[in-house]
């Protein structure tokens, strides 16, 4: 597995928990915030899959 993989579902679950403290407070900027994060790791995700898909 690759390092970008791990980062990106890392990334992901920090923008999942940043998007429902924004629910949870009302805050729409963090719900944004964790939306982005999500999608940044979502690609990040994918270029470490990209990258284990050229290994093989």
């Amino acid at each position: 597995m690759d390092k970008d993989r791990v980062k990106g579902a890392a990334t992901r679950a920090g923008g999942k928990m940043k998007q429902a403290a924004g629910d949870m407070t009302g805050d729409t900027k963090m719900q944004t915030e964790g939306k982005l994060d999500q999608a940044k790791g979502k690609a990040q995700n994918a270029m470490g899959s990209a990258k284990d898909a050229l290994k093989k």
